[in-house]
């Protein structure tokens, strides 16, 4: 009987919000490209990120950055496959900060850093699990320091980083899994809420978790407990796969086998859908990442279809 209890006060504890119907707020405006290798089509596209009004994804089975007009105008690429600077292995989630574009490389274990024309400035970390080494690094978010978060992916945790790549702190127990608050699941993406605290896309735990500034964990949602439970209702995951945080501060989360992209509040309170299952031009396959520009238009990483489809709010 006390087990009853227990279940009865476990679904209770689901926050409401997170169960509300979502109401539609956003519509099909824009998508470009197809599967291909040449200038404007993608192979397996991974991360996205907005930058000086140029929207730059990482073309991960191409080994390359595209970049385009915020219309979707191609504009120019860089990177091709290789180990040496300028050169790319499966690039990753993407960030921009200060006029700099912070690549992950999958199958590098290494960031590297671009300037936005494509010169490679600065390749940061090494194969390995020791602080400042990785094991196919996913995400990367940069702070106004240059500090530079990283989700590194086999390792099972996030690193902090200062801009000359020297370890500051890690979140998380290195080659550890785990469901309880800190532990990780495969962890894919970051991002940065407007005050400052680390959000993390804890992929295969099927949800999200906040820490502060210096590293005490805030809070995590994404089904029952936020305990590796997916499911398809409104705040719940299967796999989140991207994270990104609008100028409004809200948290856009890829919800990668759902074919949607969910959107909260920093605290977690859902807020909308963008359901990729409806059909029409603005159909999802697998998306895997999104940026928002200042005007709160919506830039996803249609991973399945090989296409960026953009989304404006009504």
């Amino acid at each position: 009987m006390r087990y009853f209890f227990l279940l009865v006060f476990c679904l209770l504890s689901v926050p409401l919000p997170a169960l509300a119907a979502a109401k539609p707020s956003y519509h099909f405006a824009a998508t470009w490209g197809e599967k291909g290798s040449g200038p404007g089509r993608f192979k397996n596209p991974i991360g996205i990120a907005i930058g000086r009004n140029e929207v730059f994804v990482s073309d991960a089975g191409n080994n390359r950055i595209q970049v385009f007009g915020l219309d979707g105008r191609f504009l120019r690429m860089f990177g091709s496959r290789g180990a040496k600077p300028g050169e790319l292995a499966r690039p990753m989630h993407i960030s921009i900060s200060a006029d700099r574009l912070y690549v992950t490389e999958y199958l590098n274990d290494r960031i590297q850093v671009f300037s936005p024309d494509g010169t490679s400035l600065q390749v940061i970390g090494s194969s390995g699990t020791g602080p400042g080494r990785f094991d196919a690094p996913a995400g990367v978010a940069v702070d106004d320091k240059g500090d530079i978060y990283v989700a590194d992916f086999y390792n099972q945790r996030v690193q902090l980083l200062a801009a000359d790549g020297s370890f500051i702190r890690q979140y998380g127990r290195t080659g550890r899994k785990g469901i309880t608050a800190g532990l990780f699941n495969y962890p894919t993406d970051v991002a940065l809420l407007p005050d400052k605290s680390l959000v993390v896309a804890d992929a295969y735990n099927d949800r999200i978790q906040v820490f502060t500034a210096d590293g005490r964990f805030l809070r995590k949602w994404g089904g029952l407990l936020a305990m590796n439970i997916s499911g398809s209702r409104p705040g719940w995951f299967k796999t989140a796969t991207g994270v990104s945080v609008g100028p409004n501060g809200h948290v856009f989360v890829s919800d990668f086998y759902n074919d949607r992209i969910q959107e909260f509040t920093g605290f977690g309170t859902f807020l909308a859908v963008i359901d990729g299952k409806k059909g029409g031009s603005g159909r999802l396959k697998l998306p895997t990442d999104t940026a928002v520009d200042d005007v709160g238009n919506v830039y996803v990483v249609d991973f399945g279809n090989n296409r960026v489809v953009k989304f404006s709010p009504d």
